[in-house]
């Protein structure tokens, strides 16, 4: 049974599938069992969902999504999530089971959040960054798995890209100077 409460001014594009059960199985010997689930779904005022998303039914509890919060276009939203208001949600993240996020949230696109991550007021996410725990107040995380250190992360992106000529430099001088 899906409950689903919609604030007032909010925009749901199509194919977007609110307050659907998640993804919720208990394993058996010989099978896995489907939990039944009664939570409830929230899209508080001035909500905008894309086109493709998906937002999770809990088995308990809430899923909520608060107001003025802004999700992109091909977005999962886990059960049991709790998003304050003014996030913004960019194309093809994922946000795990039970993740609390604050206020004025910002992933960028393909992001991903781990399940009962907490991620603090005005924390930001770069592309495709892989979040496996908490992100604290107005932190910037990068990569897979996320650093807080932009910079740091450019660097050693810069470094890894140059690691084949690098490797072939130390080879030669290992040929040339007996090195082993």
């Amino acid at each position: 049974m899906s409950v689903l409460k919609v604030g007032i001014n909010c925009v749901i594009h199509s194919v977007a599938a609110i307050g659907a059960e998640g993804f919720v199985f208990f394993p058996t010997f010989s099978r896995w069992l489907r939990i039944k689930q009664f939570g409830l779904t929230i899209l508080e005022d001035g909500v905008e969902v894309g086109c493709n998303i998906r937002i999770d039914l809990p088995a308990v509890g809430k899923t909520r999504i608060g107001h003025n919060t802004k999700i992109d276009n091909l977005v999962q939203v886990g059960d049991g999530c709790k998003i304050v208001a003014s996030c913004a949600i960019a194309a093809q993240s994922e946000i795990a089971g039970g993740v609390k996020r604050r206020n004025r949230v910002t992933l960028a696109g393909h992001s991903g959040i781990g399940s009962q991550s907490k991620i603090c007021d005005g924390a930001t996410t770069t592309a495709k960054a892989g979040v496996h725990s908490g992100i604290s107040s107005g932190e910037l995380l990068c990569g897979s798995p996320a650093m807080p250190s932009y910079k740091r992360h450019l660097k050693e992106f810069a470094i890894l890209n140059r690691l084949p000529e690098t490797y072939q430099s130390v080879r030669k001088l290992q040929r040339s100077s007996c090195i082993f």
